[in-house]
């Protein structure tokens, strides 16, 4: 009996996946454990192994397909002494479709007057309606019109509504104002006043067609979303929308903080490896940062929790996430029981996530969960931005960059090296005292980080 390959749930969330690459053929024998095909989920590359033993029948969805649905069967195997032949013509339950490759989904869904990728469709024919007034604005739609055909529009009491545009897709330019005016026809009808306490309309987002519109075309090029950017996306959208965010900083002084880090650096073992002898460990600051967020939240243990309906979820531990840019997205690994750990220790942890993260390496139980997270953007020279929570956290520590300042210390103008951190905190979970307290402990072990070695 024909056995069907599905695509597995890699993670507790996955509902889909692209399947990348297919590393067997029709024909090759597998045996349980070897590696078939590689399937990118929205975060990670995983290799998928083989369960039973047989001979590959058939592959049912093609190396590049997006979208492959959790379940879906995506090749059949033919079993010992079985017909290679029979099994494939198995429809092996009729899987799901899943999306094309991109480059056939880049030809089918294009526009036909210039060369678009498969990102934002074209909207699907409607149904013939009667002939719109005007321009097509008048049942309450968005008016495309140049902002100088606006501007004369406004000053000349002309209803842009009311016109027939001539530019592209039917956009009111200059000239159909100025007819207008010479005409003195389309005047806008005075503005009625809405019944007392009603509210105005929501606005809708404007769709992807009439977003195309205000570009010229051949001034720009599309780029598919791919599941990360997507799951981006949605994720920040939920956090905001959901999460109230309140922000907190504070300036801590990194002097004491670099003279440790120089010297725990100058005492490392070392160790040999392919390349020579290297040293054991190399701390930089955002590992001494991770360190000293983790102990924060276990000396205020409120602030250690996360929001849900029907409970606050109090953690044991401090499982701190690192936000990791990496190409086309962003990921947040986790140092697992950060508090617990020596600083050579997460930097060493940190330093194998980051670049296992960037070649898209990481197994789903390394970057999903966590009680907090720390995103770093000092290196580029930011001062102080504000981060998005990432849900289920209730806290994320933004970093800027260590500079030096004027400080007055003792009535006395003196020169230190500063550095401002912003914690964006989720209000429902964790309130402003609670909030301060937290970041004041950061400040403190910062500042003096002596207290990390013990």
């Amino acid at each position: 009996m024909p056995i069907n390959i599905t695509m597995p749930a890699l993670s507790p969330t996955m509902e889909e996946g692209n399947l990348a690459k297919w590393l067997v053929k029709e024909g090759d024998k597998v045996s349980p454990g070897d590696v078939i095909a590689e399937i990118e989920t929205d975060k990670a590359t995983m290799e998928v192994e083989a369960v039973d033993e047989g001979t590959v029948a058939k592959l049912v969805v093609p190396a590049g397909t997006e979208g492959v649905k959790v379940n879906a069967v995506i090749a059949i195997l033919a079993g010992e002494g079985e017909d290679a032949g029979a099994a494939a013509k198995s429809d092996g339950g009729a899987a799901p479709k899943a999306e094309a490759p991109k480059a056939d989904a880049a030809k089918a869904e294009a526009p036909k007057e210039a060369p678009k990728p498969a990102a934002i469709a074209a909207p699907a024919p409607a149904k013939a309606e009667p002939a719109p007034v005007a321009n097509g604005h008048a049942g309450g739609e968005r008016v495309f019109a140049s902002p100088l055909a606006r501007r004369i529009a406004k000053d000349a009491g002309v209803d842009v509504a009311a016109l027939s545009g001539s530019g592209p897709h039917g956009r009111v330019v200059k000239a159909d104002v100025e007819a207008a005016i010479a005409s003195g026809g389309a005047k806008a009808a005075p503005a009625a006043k809405a019944p007392a306490g009603a509210q105005a309309p929501a606005a809708k987002p404007m769709s992807d067609d009439q977003v195309l519109k205000l570009f010229a075309e051949g001034s720009y090029e599309l780029v598919p979303h791919d599941n990360m950017r997507k799951t981006i996306a949605r994720r920040l959208v939920e956090a905001k929308s959901t999460i109230p965010h309140f922000y907190l900083t504070l300036d801590c002084e990194l002097d004491a903080l670099l003279a440790l880090r120089t010297q725990l650096n100058a005492a490392a073992p070392m160790k040999k490896t392919e390349k020579g002898e290297v040293p054991a460990y190399k701390l930089s600051v955002n590992d001494m940062v991770i360190k000293a967020m983790a102990m924060a939240l276990m000396a205020v243990p409120d602030a250690n929790a996360s929001w849900t309906d029907n409970a606050m979820v109090k953690h044991k531990h401090a499982d701190v996430g690192v936000a990791v840019s990496i190409p086309g997205g962003l990921i947040t690994p986790i140092i697992r029981r950060a508090d617990e750990k020596t600083l050579s220790t997460i930097s060493n942890e940190m330093k194998d996530l980051a670049s296992r993260a960037r070649s898209r390496k990481l197994k789903p139980e390394e970057y999903q969960g966590g009680t907090t997270a720390v995103s770093n953007l000092g290196m580029f020279g930011v001062k102080d931005f504000a981060a998005v929570i990432n849900p289920p956290h209730a806290t994320i520590l933004a970093v800027g960059a260590g500079e030096e300042r004027a400080v007055v210390k003792k009535g006395e103008i003196k020169i230190a090296t500063m550095m401002s951190v912003t914690l964006s905190t989720d209000h429902r979970a964790v309130d402003g005292a609670l909030g301060a307290e937290l970041l004041g402990a950061f400040k403190r072990i910062i500042e003096n980080p002596m207290g990390m070695l013990v």
